[in-house]
């Protein structure tokens, strides 16, 4: 008898143990930031987000590739809709062909602003377009590539897929792509889309909050593939329920000014549609 109550002591403290050195090795990974992120990617530093005004939060993520060698930084905003409202911007709004984000935001008063989706060589905007003034891009396109739509309907943010989309029920929306996640589950992309490069996103969560994140690299990026791991895995707590990717490379970009915190990260080349968040004044 003596025997088994021993035996069923060892087993209990071992088995409180385990779920201490559990708990330990996960705190570890989120503090540390050293945990894999697909076959050649770490986490070096997870960052905290940080609540730079009311309804809007700030984090920075620093990443590490092993092959080839590099380094990401992934910037990320979290706005909370009921302080913050998207818009879509359109240069010609302001007289201009092309803008960075940051003139974006001073021509339009947007407390934080990020590049948007395609155009052509001429600086055309690509795929259905609608601002709160027009329907500047009348066809919702069946390219492989234009996945998705970001938008607002009754002043409510939305992602979603392009076939589940109505254009009479928005005020305003922008197609782009690809959809990574739609209703929590990663999205097939189209074949040779997987490459690394310079992203940028914006997805909803499962508290209707809008994320943004913006990954910028000297040499490299994400791959697609990353991002839907990185915005699924509960260990670094950016999940996303729909995740869409906007323009990438040159066009990667995002301003945020709050208060007396400022984050410019600049791309290379000027966008024609951009989206501005604006603090709700009622």
């Amino acid at each position: 008898m003596l025997v088994q109550t021993m035996a069923r002591n060892i087993i209990a403290h071992s088995s409180i143990f385990f779920c201490f050195l559990v708990v330990a090795i996960a705190g570890f990974a989120q503090s540390s930031g050293k945990a894999k992120l697909g076959a050649n990617l770490s986490v070096v530093e997870a960052g905290r987000w940080t609540a730079v005004r009311r309804g809007i939060e700030f984090r920075k993520m620093a990443l590490e590739r092993s092959e080839p060698a590099s380094t990401i930084d992934l910037k990320l905003l979290r706005l909370d809709p009921k302080t913050v409202v998207p818009r879509v911007l359109t240069a010609s709004q302001f007289q201009l062909k092309a803008a960075s984000a940051k003139t974006f935001a001073e021509k339009s008063g947007a407390v934080a602003v990020v590049n948007a989706n395609y155009f052509d060589e001429n600086g055309r905007p690509l795929a259905y377009l609608k601002s709160i003034e027009k329907e500047i891009n009348r066809s919702v396109s069946k390219h492989a590539l234009y996945t998705g739509i970001f938008g607002m309907s009754d002043a409510t943010p939305f992602v979603v897929h392009r076939d589940d989309f109505q254009p009479g029920q928005s005020t305003e929306a922008l197609q782009t792509g690809p959809l990574l996640l739609n209703r929590g589950a990663p999205v097939e992309v189209m074949s040779g889309l997987g490459r690394y490069a310079r992203r940028s996103v914006i997805g909803m969560d499962k508290e209707s909050r809008v994320i943004v994140a913006v990954a910028d690299a000297v040499i490299g990026g994400l791959s697609f593939g990353e991002l839907q791991e990185l915005f699924r895995n509960g260990m670094w707590q950016v999940n996303a329920v729909d995740l869409l990717n906007l323009d990438g490379g040159g066009s990667a970009q995002l301003y945020l000014k709050a208060g007396k915190f400022e984050e410019w990260l600049p791309g290379t080349a000027e966008v024609p549609v951009a989206i501005g968040f604006f603090l709700k004044t009622n």
